[in-house]
C-alpha cells in the first residue's frame, strides 16, 4: 500500500500541481527509495521542464522496479526513458539503447498482457516499410482495447495518424489524431509522456499540412488541459509557434519560439534548430531580412530549412540559390506517380519554386511545376495544396497572359479563406490585382487595397510595400494606416521595454534574436522618434510610459 506522501504527490499529479508533487516525492523519497517514488519523482520534474533531471530519474525508476522484478513498470520507465532522451533531448543513441532495453524487457512478460502492447509500438518504431508499420500499430490498438490500456491505444492511434499524414492520407490521419486528443482530453490516459507524444504528434502534423482550423479548434477545446497540466513539451512549441505563424498570429508566435530556443539555448542544438529555423522563417515572412539571415546561418542543409532559406534567397534577390536548393528538395519526375510523403513535404515548396522561376522570367518552367502541384495536390483532400495549386496556376497564367487567371486566383482566394491562412489570402489578391489591373481597374483597385490592409494588419513590410507600389500604379490614393513619423514600431517598442529594464545592446541582441549593429539601429530610431537624447532619458520614458511591445 503506498504512503500518504506518495498519495499526496499522484493526487498533486492528477491536478497538474509539480511543485506540490515534487515535494511529496522527494520527501518520500528520503524514507525509501522505490520504483514508484521514482518515477513519481521524474513526472514531477517532467511536468516542470527540467528534461534532463527527469530522465535520470526514468533511469533510477526503472534500476528499482527491475529489483522490485515488476517488469511491466520497469519497461514503462525504460521506454519513457527513451521518449525524453530522443524526443526531447535530441540524443538519438542514447533513445536507440533504451529502446531496445524497453523491448527485451516487455518481452519477457510474453504475448497476452499490455506488454505485447507496448512491444508492438516499440518495433513499429523502428520499421521503416509503412505498409508493416501501419501493421504492427494496428495491431498495438488491438492489444489496448483487448486488455484495456487506453495509453497503448492512443499511443498507437496517434502514431498511426502520423504515418498516415506522412504517406498522403492527411485527412484520415488527421482524424485519428483527433480521437487520440479526445482521450487525453476526456482525462483516459495515465502517462504524461503519452499525453504529451499525442499533443507533439497532433501540431506537427498540423503544421506540416497547414491545418490551422483543426489546431485553432483543439487548442480552444484544450486549453484547460494544456495550462492546467503543462502538457505541451518545450520542442513541441516550435511546432505550436509554426502553427501560429501560418494562422498570422505572428506575437504569438514569436514569443513561443523565443520561448522554445532560449529553452535549449544549453547544448540541445537539435531541438534548438527546430525553434530557431520557424523564428527564421517569420522574420522572412515580416521582412526582417537581416535578421533572418542570422537565424538561419548554418542551416542551409538542415531539411526543415529549406523553405524559410530559400524564401530568403527569393526575398534577397538571390534566385539562382534558391532554385538551385529547391530544385535539389524537389526532384523528381513531373509524370511520375507521387511518392510516398511526396504531396506532404514537397508540395509547399513547390509553390516557393514557380515564384521563383517567375522572378527569373522563366514561365515554362514555372508551368511545369505548377502542373506537377496541381498534380500532388489532386491526391489530398485538405483545402491548402489545392490552393497552393490554384495561386501557381493563376500565377502563370498572368505571366504568360494565357489561361483564366482570375478563375484559378478565385479558387485560391476561397481555399486560402478555408485554411485560415491570411499571408497566402493577401498574396492572392495582390496577384489578383495584377490579373484585373487592365480590364477592370477598380475592382483591381479593390484588391490591391484588401491586399495592403492584410499586410499591415501582419506587419508585413516588404509585401506591404509591393501592394502599395501596385496601387500606385493603378493611380489609387494610399492609406498608411494609424502610424506617424514618431509612431514606434512593435519592434522598436520591445527594444524600448528592454533599455527600460536596464539591458545593454549585446542583451537586447540576445534576447531577441538579432544583431548588434540591429539593436544599435533600432536604438537610434527610438531616441529619434521620441526626442529623447540618450539611453537614460530612453529608460526614464519606458517606465513613465509603461511601455510594452
Amino acid at each position: 500500500m503506498s504512503s500518504p506522501l506518495i498519495e499526496e504527490g499522484l493526487a498533486a499529479l492528477r491536478d497538474g500541481d509539480a511543485a506540490t508533487a515534487r515535494r511529496a516525492f522527494e520527501s518520500a523519497l528520503a524514507e525509501g527509495e522505490s520504483g514508484e517514488v521514482l518515477e513519481g519523482l521524474a513526472k514531477a520534474l517532467y511536468l516542470e521542464r527540467e528534461y534532463a533531471t527527469s530522465a535520470a530519474q526514468y533511469e533510477r525508476a526503472y534500476a528499482a522496479y527491475r529489483r522490485e522484478r515488476n517488469t511491466t513498470a520497469a519497461g514503462r520507465a525504460a521506454l519513457t526513458a527513451s521518449w525524453i532522451t530522443g524526443n526531447v533531448l535530441g540524443d538519438w543513441a542514447v533513445q536507440r539503447g533504451w529502446l531496445a532495453r524497453a523491448r527485451t524487457i516487455l518481452e519477457e512478460a510474453g504475448e497476452d498482457g499490455p506488454e505485447h502492447g507496448w512491444v508492438l509500438i516499440i518495433r513499429a518504431f523502428t520499421e521503416p516499410d509503412p505498409q508493416l508499420r501501419e501493421a504492427l500499430l494496428r495491431d498495438a490498438i488491438a492489444t489496448g482495447r483487448r486488455v484495456g490500456d487506453p495509453d497503448i491505444e492512443y499511443e498507437a492511434l496517434s502514431y498511426l495518424g502520423g504515418l498516415f499524414v506522412m504517406t498522403d492520407r492527411a485527412e484520415e490521419g488527421l482524424g485519428f489524431l483527433d480521437e487520440a486528443l479526445a482521450a487525453a482530453c476526456a482525462g483516459e490516459l495515465r502517462d504524461l509522456a503519452t499525453v504529451d507524444s499525442i499533443f507533439c504528434g497532433f501540431f506537427w502534423a498540423c503544421e506540416l499540412v497547414n491545418d490551422v482550423p483543426r489546431a485553432d479548434q483543439w487548442m480552444r477545446a484544450a486549453a484547460d488541459l494544456m495550462q492546467r497540466r503543462n502538457v505541451v513539451a518545450a520542442f513541441c512549441r516550435a511546432h505550436y509557434g509554426g502553427i501560429l505563424t501560418a494562422a498570422g498570429r505572428w506575437n504569438q508566435a514569436e514569443t513561443e519560439l523565443v520561448e522554445a530556443a532560449r529553452h535549449f539555448d544549453l547544448g540541445m542544438s537539435a531541438r534548438r534548430d527546430a525553434a530557431i529555423i520557424r523564428l527564421g522563417d517569420l522574420r522572412v515572412r515580416q521582412g526582417r531580412l537581416e535578421e533572418a539571415a542570422l537565424l538561419l546561418e548554418g542551416l542551409d542543409h538542415h531539411p526543415d530549412a529549406v523553405r524559410a532559406v530559400a524564401a530568403l534567397h527569393l526575398a534577397r534577390g538571390d534566385t539562382a540559390l534558391a532554385r538551385e536548393l529547391l530544385e535539389r528538395a524537389t526532384e523528381g519526375r513531373d509524370d511520375a506517380v507521387p511518392t510516398v510523403g511526396e504531396t506532404t513535404m514537397v508540395g509547399p515548396l513547390l509553390l516557393l519554386l514557380v515564384d521563383v522561376h517567375l522572378e527569373e522570367g522563366n514561365v515554362d518552367d514555372a508551368a511545369s511545376v505548377a502542373e506537377r502541384l496541381d498534380h500532388l495536390a489532386g491526391a489530398q483532400q485538405g483545402p491548402y495544396l489545392k490552393a497552393a495549386a490554384a495561386l501557381a496556376k493563376g500565377r502563370v497564367c498572368v505571366a504568360s497572359g494565357k489561361g483564366d487567371a482570375r478563375a484559378c486566383l478565385h479558387d485560391a482566394l476561397e481555399g486560402f479563406t478555408r485554411a485560415q491562412l491570411p499571408m497566402e489570402l493577401a498574396r492572392t489578391r495582390l496577384e489578383l490585382a495584377r490579373a484585373l489591373s487592365e480590364r477592370s481597374p477598380e475592382v483591381a483597385i479593390a484588391e490591391a487595397k484588401a491586399a495592403l490592409e492584410g499586410f499591415q494588419r501582419l506587419e508585413a513590410a516588404r509585401h506591404a510595400d509591393a501592394a502599395a507600389a501596385m496601387l500606385r500604379s493603378l493611380g489609387a490614393p494610399i492609406r498608411t494606416g494609424t502610424k506617424g513619423s514618431g509612431a514606434l514600431t512593435r519592434r522598436e517598442a520591445e527594444v524600448l521595454q528592454l533599455i527600460g529594464a536596464g539591458l545593454s545592446n549585446p542583451e537586447i541582441g540576445d534576447r531577441l534574436y538579432i544583431t548588434r549593429k540591429t539593436v544599435e539601429h533600432h536604438v537610434g530610431n527610438v531616441l529619434a522618434k521620441l526626442g529623447l537624447r540618450n539611453r537614460a532619458e530612453a529608460a526614464a520614458y519606458s517606465t513613465r510610459q509603461k511601455i510594452s511591445p
